[in-house]
């Protein structure tokens, strides 16, 4: 079968046991703080076994995309080494929430695997759970006896907690497993030695296929367990290892999941990737085949995280696809010879692939290429800047081995890799210091834990059952009680408490908008609120402190002021997006926002810099909607299909549900949960105050509403008038600085053409100051030029003299600068290197720079170092 035809009998399968079949939630997670990334298939249905929310459903199946790349689930450095781990991968997944359980879910997955699938029952194991005593859980004897009536107990094997209890972290919905595992090896082998003793051994003909998890616990922040209200069915397969179980083939890889990934690198290379089936390979050829799972695998993680929303970038969500993105380009640069892009013309491949049944890859193609294009071009120029900086290290080396600390340096700042760095230095016959590099990486990831480290303590449950609601469209002040209430301590933000009232009008943070602030007021004390946000369903309310009373009678009181100049802000943003689509074309999607009282930020796609007349125009729509007046019709519970077919936009990555709530300001429809103005006059007026690039593809607009406006123009008007008073109170202020630029651009031909007879005659003199240290011409002096003529001055002396070793110091407002020029013979001789005596004298001046062997600068902060730094050139030809 193939894998299209795979997945779509799964779904068919429990289309017929009355399972609704629900599309894969995004990759990437923006309702979650806890999660990154989706990296289980229950991560989306998490607010239903914690009882927060009801699923449109009690029988759901789907086929989720999962991230597996950082935290506890972290298979990065395992992928490419092996043939069955991945960073992205699809698990099929049937769910109860609180309807069958044991007896229903294990005859299902059996029937599934055996009589639609038809897989060999005597390739199959089972496993159940042991029993722990500690936690005072007992052996799964349910899922013992439903077992023996499929298969024999010399099949049926006894788990323990870590193979056997599922649980997604320190805290949440756990319970005992029961997994279904299949032997691929050849007969011969199978007869040999038994598959039972095989089983979660890692072996990579030996996996496990299907898990059926009996969510029946809640793990406490105090490491108990207690049972939650209803017993829940979450059962995973993985759909590669499926695959490979159903395609007769040894390795995930050479599952058509992955072969037309791999025969376009093969295309593209011209190098041959040998199946999981060829043994006795050369270590070579090893290295390509790793390099070639790690670039197939790690591009579909890249797509579909970029087609769900996340851009690559320098922090949180988007550092971590920009790392598994470069893991992919170096390893093709290193072991596949790739100097130029080429990942990106796999998304294509990838797109007509996977795109039936994940269709956000076909819309999102042109922008997923460009940008993995750009990136991998931004890359292999990190790479090349990287091998130069290694030179330079190489070049300040005594001896074969490399300080370790100075090859994390390279790894941690410029993203240069390890195996590179030892594999150039391998080839010079030179090593670094591993141990160095470890503890390095140790201290980093040490610091790292220690910024995010957070514990949560247990939710102390104040008014039992499911009371929480949002009054806050209608309301910014509002009698509560607090149902709820939850202590956080995190090295970042130190302890906070999360509170939860039973009607709030505190709108959280989502959709882009910022949570709201304000306080919670009794008859005897007033608690601030400095944030707002949504976890599983739940509206949190953070305070540095709880209310003495708890149980008391609050008013709510969200800050208006506050909440006021966000709306508009919020309102503007939805003008400006109709606005850039009516500009610049309907190709224009919005990438991501920020709205918050003081200004707006809005990304979207779009592959050129939009023009000062194209924003100009965008300027004049919105406030040309601001002009009309437009009132807010608000929708606040409209059926999706029927939103959508009136036109609304929804924002790609999101999640909705059956029933959106759209927001509408004359031709502007759109599905938001956000704050809004009630009538567009109330904005007052738009201006944007900057454009840019964010990726390939995305640019970014700020812009400013309101308040913000009369501030800015404010500003504007006392700024010309500092203008006008310098320039002595013109008359016609453009005319007198077009003459004041006119007259400065003379004024520096003049002072260049003077410098440069300065340096002329300078030539001559300094010929004289030479000295011969060692059979050495050397000078080291401070001269009278900007750094541009102190460069033409050495190369001028170094054109006439050889032997010559001269370092000039120059001083260009207060900024010192050091110049160093080494004849190519001293370089190849004497081993002598401009770029080692820079960084050396740089220190003096508190700077340091860099370049080739023979011509090298450094900048520097205290000239006052310059005679220090000149003293001690001497010392590199004595």
């Amino acid at each position: 079968m193939k894998s299209q035809d795979i997945r779509k009998a799964y779904l068919q399968f429990f289309e017929s046991k009355e399972h609704l079949i629900v599309p894969s939630a995004p990759i990437v997670l923006k309702d979650d703080p806890t999660l990154m990334f989706n990296n289980s298939g229950m991560a989306q249905f998490k607010e239903y076994f914690l009882g927060n929310a009801t699923p449109k459903s009690n029988r759901i199946a789907d086929t989720q995309k999962c991230l597996r790349v950082s935290g506890k689930h972290n298979d990065l450095e395992d992928v490419g080494f092996d043939t069955y781990h991945h960073t992205m991968f699809e698990m099929l997944g049937n769910w109860s929430f609180g309807d069958y359980f044991k007896k229903e879910a294990i005859p299902w997955a059996w029937e599934f695997l055996t009589e639609v699938l038809k897989l060999d029952k005597d390739r199959l194991y089972v496993s159940v759970f042991e029993g722990n005593e500690a936690e005072n859980v007992p052996f799964d004897q349910d899922a013992f006896d439903i077992w023996k009536q499929f298969v024999s107990e010399d099949r049926i094997i006894l788990g323990n907690k870590k193979d056997n209890f599922w649980e997604m972290g320190d805290q949440g919905p756990c319970g005992p497993c029961s997994e279904i595992h299949i032997d691929l090896r050849p007969d011969a082998e199978r007869a040999a030695v038994s598959g039972f003793s095989l089983v979660n051994a890692d072996h990579p003909q030996v996996v496990e296929i299907w898990n059926n998890v009996f969510m029946e616990f809640n793990r406490k922040a105090d490491g108990s367990l207690e049972k939650l209200p209803a017993q829940h069915v979450d059962t995973g397969m993985g759909f590669e290892r499926l695959c490979m179980a159903m395609q007769n083939v040894t390795s995930n890889y050479d599952t058509d999941v992955f072969t037309p990934l791999i025969e376009k690198v093969e295309q593209i290379t011209g190098l041959k990737y040998t199946s999981n089936e060829v043994k006795n390979i050369s270590e070579e050829q090893n290295k390509i085949n790793i390099a070639i799972r790690v670039i197939v695998d790690h591009v579909r993680a890249v797509a579909f995280a970029i087609a769900d929303g996340q851009l690559p970038s320098n922090n949180g969500a988007g550092y971590v696809i920009r790392r598994i993105l470069r893991r992919a380009i170096r390893y093709g640069f290193t072991f596949l010879n790739t100097k130029e892009p080429f990942i990106y013309q796999l998304v294509e491949v990838l797109a007509n692939q996977m795109g039936e049944f994940f269709p956000e890859i076909k819309k999102q193609q042109t922008l997923v290429t460009n940008v993995i294009r750009e990136e991998e071009a931004s890359f292999l120029r990190t790479l090349e800047q990287g091998l130069q900086l290694l030179e330079n290290v190489v070049a300040e080396t005594k001896g074969t081995e490399v300080s370790g600390v100075k090859a994390f340096e390279l790894y941690d700042t410029f993203g240069f890799p390890k195996d590179l760095t030892a594999l150039i230095l391998k080839e010079k016959g030179m090593s670094f210091n591993e141990a160095e590099f470890e503890a390095s990486m140790q201290e980093q990831k040490s610091r790292s834990r220690a910024a995010s480290e957070v514990s949560t303590d247990d939710w102390k449950i104040l008014v039992e059952g499911n009371v929480e609601s949002f009054v806050g469209y209608d309301q910014t002040e509002n009698e509560v009680k607090i149902t709820r209430i939850r202590k956080v301590d995190s090295k970042k933000d130190g302890v906070l408490y999360q509170i939860v009232l039973d009607a709030t009008p505190f709108y959280p943070e989502g959709g882009g908008q910022v949570g709201d602030k304000g306080v919670l007021v009794s008859a005897n004390e007033t608690i601030e609120i400095i944030d707002t946000k949504k976890e599983n369903n739940l509206i949190l309310h953070f305070a540095k402190k709880l209310p003495e009373n708890i149980s008391a009678s609050f008013v709510a009181k969200v800050n208006t002021d506050l909440r006021t100049a966000t709306s508009k802000n919020h309102s503007a943003t939805h003008l400006m997006h109709q606005a850039l689509r009516s500009v610049l074309g309907t190709h224009v999607e919005q990438k991501g926002s920020l709205v918050n009282p003081k200004n707006l930020r809005f990304d979207f796609s779009h592959f050129s810099k939009v023009t000062d007349e194209e924003l100009q125009q965008v300027e004049d729509f919105v406030n040309a909607r601001i002009q009309e007046q437009l009132p807010l019709i608000e929708r606040r519970s409209i059926p999706i299909q029927q939103a959508l077919e009136e036109g609304a936009m929804a924002l790609f990555g999101e999640k909705y549900g059956d029933n959106v709530r759209a927001i509408k300001f004359g031709d502007s429809m759109e599905l938001c949960g956000g704050i809004h103005v009630n009538n567009t006059a109330d904005i007052w007026s738009f201006k944007i105050v900057s454009e840019g690039a964010v990726a390939a593809g995305i640019r970014r607009v700020e812009a400013i509403t309101g308040e913000g406006v009369r501030q800015f123009f404010a500003s504007q008007e006392e700024l010309l008038g500092e203008i006008k008073s310098v320039l002595k109170n013109p008359q016609d202020t453009v005319k007198a600085v077009v003459s004041l630029q006119d007259e400065n651009a003379k004024l520096k031909k003049q002072v260049e053409a003077l410098l440069k007879e300065k340096a002329k005659n300078m030539k001559g003199e300094l010929a004289q100051e030479l000295q011969e240290v060692n059979g050495v011409q050397f000078l080291a002096k401070q001269v009278d030029l900007d750094p541009s003529g102190a460069k033409d001055l050495v190369h001028e002396l170094g054109s006439n003299k050889e032997n010559l070793f001269v370092v000039l110091a120059t001083v260009n407002e207060d900024k010192p600068m050091l110049t160093c020029y080494i004849s190519k013979e001293l370089v190849a001789e004497k081993n002598l290197n401009a770029g080692q005596v820079v960084r050396e004298l740089g220190k003096f001046i508190q700077g340091g720079g860099g370049g080739q062997p023979f011509f090298a600068t450094a900048g520097g902060k205290n000239a006052a170092g310059i005679p220090e730094a000149l003293a001690k050139a001497v010392e590199f030809v004595k």
